[in-house]
């Protein structure tokens, strides 16, 4: 239950006599409701509030069942407007019987100045409480029904947003106006009432209510509103514990929303621990009788060398290699040896080694700008080749899209961005870091400008290079890109640099079985 629904609870309970007990010496609400029909005849008599053209009032029948007369109208049954039984002691009436509402005035531009009367609006309704932090002034005489008394319910009757329609609270200043957008209800049990106008019910009856397209509540609405009355004295032990109860139901809100964010964030901080643990050296016991990852590092160099003399990658100028002395850790640079510790992420076992991942690998970004355009796109045929798109890497599924370039203009411009079996394809912006490992049934295609490629030569477990590209490429997009949102994958004059921990060929089959195990785990979670 959350705060909110907490204090509905309370509203309804309140609002049904459940809140505090009834007291047998209480005056009954029936004698009370008959003062304050008498005191509004007074007040009519003296030319105060002008008379009901339809008086209305609520009764017993009897048959114990509610009714209502309206004006000189026959007595109509509302059992099926009453919504809950409430004590005995209490009566049905409508908000009308019990007091008097003004809608407030339209000002003239000309009449807004930096003094005079103040002039109250939604915005000086906050969290049910009055704030006169924000106010405008106007200079034109007020006349007396569009201004407000201490202890007057201020009602916002009118927003663009429903939700905000029928906020309210008690005003606490006297020689206040208030706006046309806003309505004032007066009566002598108004401290009950905000309650009343704060529960489920008299929401239930707003929300229920036909308006025009404009969210609004009218006069009439207002004064229809069906609402449970206790005697005065019950009413007032009423208000006393729901404030006394306010300040608990604000520290449960406290401690559930912190609860909430700590549930529906544990999943995802422990996948995160997961692979950190993972790529950590942490998640899985090392085997002495592993292969050591220095004897995969060689491979690892031999197959960079003999693709570089076939052609296939372009020679590295600024290759390097990683090592350890005196518990440090230098990159030798051509002749230059380097200390780079101020770049390690965290230490790693002494069977792993440390590398770039362009070491491992060979990156490539979609065609820039105008070299590919939907100008170009043609439909598919047998002499076409596919473009890729973000969605294929998103959704995990090469079947999806409908871009298509010619040929004969892919041989000639397009060659490079070939996207071949077992290639990686990753979403670049937007939703960032979706990787796709292409099977070998695709159709022949380049990557567009929303992916990157990426071509694993390593003699390395791609699983296991995926779980450490999720963990590093999020944590490096987040830190380089502006503003909070992951806009883009990092440079690649950054992204290339990134240290990639190297563990035994055998050790990264046992993290990524450990891992994929967790991570179900995590799901259920």
């Amino acid at each position: 239950m959350t705060g909110q629904q907490l204090k509905n609870s309370i509203l309804q309970m309140a609002v049904q006599g459940k809140l505090v007990p009834q007291d047998p010496n209480d005056e009954p609400a029936s004698v009370l409701l008959a003062r304050i029909r008498k005191e509004k005849e007074e007040l009519i008599k003296a030319g105060k509030i002008k008379k009901e053209k339809k008086p209305s009032y609520i009764f017993r029948g009897a048959d114990n069942l509610p009714y209502e007369k309206v004006g000189k109208n026959e007595p109509v049954c509302i059992a099926d407007e009453i919504p809950f039984e409430i004590p005995d002691t209490w009566e049905w009436v409508r908000l009308g019987n019990i007091g008097e509402t003004n809608i407030g005035l339209t000002y003239k531009p000309a009449d807004v100045c930096n003094s005079g009367i103040g002039v109250l609006r939604s915005n000086n309704i906050q969290n049910g409480m009055m704030d006169y932090s924000d106010l405008i002034y106007v200079s034109c005489d007020v006349p007396i029904r569009a201004m407000a008394q201490k202890g007057d319910i201020l009602i916002c009757a009118r927003n663009g947003s429903r939700a905000l329609v029928g906020k309210s609270a008690i005003v606490d200043r006297d020689g206040m106006a208030f706006g046309a957008f806003m309505a004032i209800f007066r009566s002598i049990c108004n401290p009950y009432i905000q309650l009343f106008i704060n529960s489920y019910l008299f929401r239930g009856q707003l929300d229920g209510a036909t308006t025009t397209t404009i969210n609004q509540v009218t006069q009439s609405m207002l004064r229809k509103q069906l609402c449970p009355l206790p005697p005065l004295e019950e009413q007032k032990r009423i208000v006393e514990k729901y404030n006394e109860l306010l300040p608990l139901i604000t520290k449960y809100e406290k401690v559930y929303t912190s609860a909430t964010k700590l549930q529906n964030d544990f999943p995802i901080q422990l996948r995160r621990s997961i692979l950190q643990w993972a790529v950590q050296g942490k998640l899985v016991p090392q085997d002495p009788s592993d292969e050591p990852a220095e004897k995969l590092l060689e491979r690892i160099r031999e197959e960079k060398q003999r693709l570089v003399k076939e052609g296939k990658i372009k020679k590295d100028k600024h290759e390097s290699i990683i090592f350890r002395r005196d518990n440090s850790h230098y990159e030798k640079r051509g002749s230059e040896e380097v200390c780079i510790d101020d770049e390690i992420p965290f230490e790693v076992p002494d069977s792993w080694e440390l590398i770039r991942l362009n070491d491992i690998g060979d990156y490539r970004k979609g065609p820039f700008g105008s070299s590919l355009t939907k100008s170009m796109f043609v439909p598919q045929g047998i002499d076409t080749v596919k473009v890729y798109e973000q969605k294929n890497a998103i959704q995990k599924d090469h079947t999806l899209g409908s871009y298509y370039i010619k040929r004969d203009y892919y041989e000639s411009k397009m060659s490079s961005f070939t996207v071949l079996p077992g290639d990686i394809i990753v979403s670049c912006a937007g939703t960032i870091g979706e990787t796709y490992v292409m099977p070998s049934d695709i159709e022949l295609g380049i990557i567009n400008q929303a992916l990157m490629r990426m071509r694993i030569y390593a003699p390395i477990n791609i699983d296991y290079f995926l779980l450490y590209f999720d963990y590093v490429i999020k944590k490096e997009a987040k830190e380089n890109s502006k503003g909070s949102a992951i806009k883009n994958i990092p440079p690649f004059e950054i992204f290339k640099k990134i240290i990639f921990p190297l563990p035994p060929l055998e050790e990264q089959k046992r993290i990524v079985e450990q891992v994929q195990r967790m991570l179900q785990w995590c799901d259920k979670l």
